[in-house]
């Protein structure tokens, strides 16, 4: 997983509330185990009409939001089932933070383990966050985990919490897989003594 450090990225505003899993990448998708290619598929039935073309009203096919990496959304973003399909859409598509007031739970914890840093704030914070991302491309925010600091385009700067277990994951790019390799060694020497005492096995 990659590490994430500080970003300095264009942000997108989604002021929508309870924005579903099923909105964020619709179950027709869910034909694959493999956490790449569901980036086109984000948000399909906002983003694409029937036909395959693009709503060019909505934020990310916007010519400014296209290579948006953070996402301002409104309350509640997450909800619904619990498929782990929608933060692989998202990161796929190239978000790394998603600011809101709440996040679903489930929604929430699998952010992190997918390399995305969801940050809940107070309603007037997303709010100045929002107003700041509707300035467009030239309005670059900065996230900075190590700090725990947000920063607007005019420099603004608004401080975040974080579960010290999971910024460390993120700092170090540690998903399950990575954290499980951490302890190699370990494990390593647990199996040499277990064959030894039982070879049988």
């Amino acid at each position: 997983m990659e590490k994430f450090t500080t970003l300095q990225g264009i942000a997108a505003p989604m002021p929508l509330v309870n924005i579903d899993t099923d909105m964020i990448i619709p179950k027709v998708f869910l034909k694959s185990i493999q956490r790449s290619g569901f980036g086109k598929n984000l948000f399909d039935e906002m983003r694409y009409n029937r036909d395959g073309t693009e709503i060019k009203d909505f934020v990310l096919n916007k010519p400014q939001y296209r290579n948006a990496e953070v996402l301002i959304a409104g309350d509640n973003f997450g909800c619904g089932s619990s498929r782990e399909h929608a933060p692989w859409a998202i990161a796929d598509f190239g978000i790394k933070c998603i600011v809101s007031t709440s996040f679903a739970d489930i929604f929430f914890n699998n952010c992190f383990k997918n390399g995305i840093l969801p940050i809940k704030l107070p309603q007037d914070q997303v709010d100045l966050l929002m107003a700041d991302a509707e300035k467009g491309a030239n309005a670059r925010m900065t996230v900075d985990l190590e700090s725990q600091e947000i920063k607007t385009s005019e420099g603004i700067v608004i401080t975040f919490e974080v579960d010290t277990f999971k910024k460390h994951c993120l700092l170090n790019g540690l998903d399950d897989i990575g954290l499980t390799m951490e302890k190699k060694g370990a494990i390593d020497a647990f199996e040499a003594k277990a064959n030894a005492s039982r070879p049988w096995a």
